[in-house]
């Protein structure tokens, strides 16, 4: 790679075990670091214990990181700045302030995770690659309004999706189906491939088996997001009974963000147990036997589904649950869409030892042959060549 000057906004810290994206942040920084690329990163965190750590894991004598505290969403000038630019919120003046300050000594690339980080890049948008994660048309496209206010939210969400990608001539997304709707959305715009990738030296795989005798299905996400709140509700009101009546012994268990308050009303089982906001979610994967992630519409690659490959953990989803991932149905997951097929396959995992140890074991290959972070590092370089070039043309 030719060594560039990056300047990258997060909005959330860079900790292989922080949330969902920050594992791909975590690869991100630490790759185009290792690279030889002049890396400037600025990212959000919400937490003095969330600061140290990133802070322990890049030293400063090391990395050029500079971490800023989330701005509350309260007020009335934060309600006016989230009807004004949606979600805009969480990047304090200081951030925005500290940004301009660098952009201004120079740069080759201002690189931007996830949809609303769009917003500090909005007078850059030549120089600028803005990476997509997921759509909120394609998210929330099976959840009704909850009222008046939530329809106008949504109206207004979605308006500023649109606007952002139509504001940026270079963007990038995490799988060929996000790539080819944005696509749609942008038609001005270049738009490349740079799937996700995961530090798979975090991620123990053991020689465990399977435990016939008290076997656990799982489910592991942020039930504040819809797509995960819908898979929950999914299964425990429709998939939960129909496993339970054919193995008696299973257990399941729900962990993850707001998980209790989101999901409790409709556990009233002593076979099922729901945990909310652990500090490490790393047991939750090895404890259990099954993960089922059944989402009716959910885009992007589901880093879930990428640890539960990592850990040796089977995985039984949706299309939706395994977009971005070259799977082969019944060989590195179980696939279906409807209720009966996703039923089966956990059954079939749980009573076919054979089965569930094949499975594990041929998707942690596929992880260490598709989804390493020289893919999405190579993928990403082609993009800064891109901008530049663009700019030279012009």
């Amino acid at each position: 790679m030719t060594p560039r000057r990056i300047v990258l906004a997060l909005p959330d810290p860079p900790l292989p075990f922080g949330n969902a994206a920050a594992r791909w942040f975590w690869v991100l920084l630490k790759g185009l670091a290792n690279s030889g690329h002049d890396v400037t990163t600025f990212a959000v965190y919400r937490g003095e214990a969330e600061r140290d750590a990133t802070l322990e894991a890049f030293p400063p004598s090391e990395y050029d990181l500079r971490l800023f505290r989330e701005s509350p969403a309260r007020g009335i000038v934060q309600k006016w700045q989230t009807l004004r630019r949606p979600y805009s919120y969480p990047f304090s003046g200081e951030l925005r302030h500290g940004l301009a300050q660098r952009l201004a000594t120079g740069y080759d690339v201002l690189h931007l995770e996830q949809l609303w980080t769009g917003w500090l890049g909005w007078q850059h948008p030549t120089r600028t690659l803005l990476n997509i994660h997921y759509l909120f048309e394609i998210d929330l496209a099976s959840k009704p309004p909850d009222g008046v206010k939530e329809r106008l939210l949504q109206r207004i969400t979605s308006r500023a999706e649109r606007s952002l990608l139509g504001h940026f001539p270079h963007l990038a997304t995490v799988t060929p189906r996000l790539t080819q709707r944005v696509q749609q959305l942008a038609p001005q715009a270049r738009v490349t491939t740079v799937p996700l990738a995961i530090d798979l030296t975090k991620y123990t795989f053991d020689d465990r088996t399977l435990d016939d005798q008290h076997p656990v299905v799982t489910l592991i996400g942020s039930f504040d997001w819809y797509p995960s709140l819908a898979a929950g509700r999914r299964l425990l009101k429709r998939l939960w009974p129909d496993i339970k009546r054919q193995v008696p012994a299973a257990t399941l268990q729900l962990v993850g963000r707001n998980a209790e308050q989101a999901l409790g009303h409709l556990a009233q089982s002593a076979d099922i147990t729901i945990t909310q906001n652990v500090s490490d979610i790393r047991p939750y994967f090895t404890n259990a036997h099954v993960m089922l992630y059944a989402p009716t519409s959910a885009s992007g690659m589901k880093v879930k589904i990428l640890e539960s490959f990592a850990f040796g953990l089977p995985v039984v989803t949706t299309p939706d649950g395994v977009e971005g991932i070259p799977t082969s149905p019944g060989v590195h997951a179980e696939i279906a869409e409807d209720d009966a097929g996703l039923v089966a396959g956990v059954v079939r995992l749980l009573r076919d030892a054979g089965h569930w140890s094949a499975m594990r074991n041929e998707a942690r290959s596929l992880l260490e042959t598709h989804c390493v972070p020289q893919t999405s590092l190579t993928a990403l370089d082609r993009c800064y060549e891109q901008i530049l070039e663009s700019r030279t043309a012009s």
